[in-house]
């Protein structure tokens, strides 16, 4: 059992989760074969940066972010992330946040600043963000498209069934309608979103989720396993099989997704360097 206990932060033993804590234990079944893996160790050639600072406004009930009131943002933080690119030599980049409801634009023209300065440190390197939903902030999209990353990446997380229990702080439609709205902004701004199965979804229901991204011209669709960070977050209701992620993937190919990545270890910003190649690729050979 894992314990939910920050020992890091300035103030040790305060509750990663406070919200989570009184929580009854959530048991998932086994892990099978299929999610055992051994972790590579070779160096990779893209990364992800987790800008706006490291505590969330809101409480998912599958994320082990830590939630509570975040600090103020460091002005000079999108320099140092495009420092921080410009040393590393990275190919492509994933830029992050948590959810800043507590912030005016959600931490918009944080992202738009963030952009800005690897593009002008790195011209060579391709930058993806994913974004939180910016839910009742007007014009926070706006700014963040403006600053032309290559990659839009907002995951819609589940099917909308399960919002009230996995992502009560969000709304589904909100989220299809922000990735419709980038294409609507700039059409030449890849769009990408994503899923976890294994948390009490129906398959018509992933099929249907499917539909609404390609109505919003969605490029590219990650479906993964969900696995529970402790007990006291959302339990593994099923482990889904290669053979379904297989499947998934060859269905959404069918329903005129660019890049799909579907299996049981497939996470949203994993190899992301080498599928914007492959991405970009698909839409060049499509234009033919």
């Amino acid at each position: 059992m894992v314990v939910v206990v920050d020992t890091v932060s300035a103030t040790p033993l305060r509750p990663r989760h406070p919200e989570k804590v009184n929580r009854p234990d959530a048991l998932s079944p086994p892990k099978p074969d299929w999610i055992r893996v051994r972790a590579p160790n070779t160096r990779g050639y893209a990364e992800t940066r987790n800008i706006v600072k490291d505590t969330c406004t809101r409480a998912c009930a599958f994320c082990n972010v830590k939630t509570g009131m975040p600090g103020a943002l460091d002005p000079d933080e999108p320099e140092h992330v495009a420092e921080a690119t410009f040393k590393l030599g990275l190919a492509h980049i994933v830029v992050t946040s948590v959810d800043r409801d507590d912030l005016a634009d959600g931490g918009a023209a944080h992202f738009a600043q963030t952009v800005r300065a690897i593009r002008a440190r790195c011209p060579a390197t391709t930058i993806e963000i994913l974004t939180p939903d910016f839910l009742r902030k007007e014009g926070a999209l706006e700014i963040v498209a403006a600053a032309k990353p290559d990659v839009f990446n907002h995951n819609l997380e589940t099917v909308p069934s399960r919002y009230l229990s996995v992502r009560p702080g969000a709304r589904y439609f909100h989220s299809v309608r922000l990735l419709q709205r980038v294409k609507e902004i700039d059409p030449s701004i890849f769009t990408k979103s994503g899923i976890m199965v294994g948390l009490g979804e129906e398959r018509h229901e992933v099929l249907q989720v499917m539909d609404d991204l390609r109505s919003a011209d969605v490029d590219f669709l990650t479906i993964g396993q969900y696995l529970q960070p402790t007990r006291k977050h959302h339990a593994v209701m099923r482990y889904v099989t290669p053979d379904e992620f297989s499947n998934f993937e060859k269905v959404a190919y069918t329903k005129g997704f660019l890049m799909v990545s579907a299996s049981p270890l497939t996470r949203s910003s994993h190899h992301a360097g080498e599928d914007f190649a492959r991405l970009r690729a698909a839409r060049a050979a499509r234009s033919r």
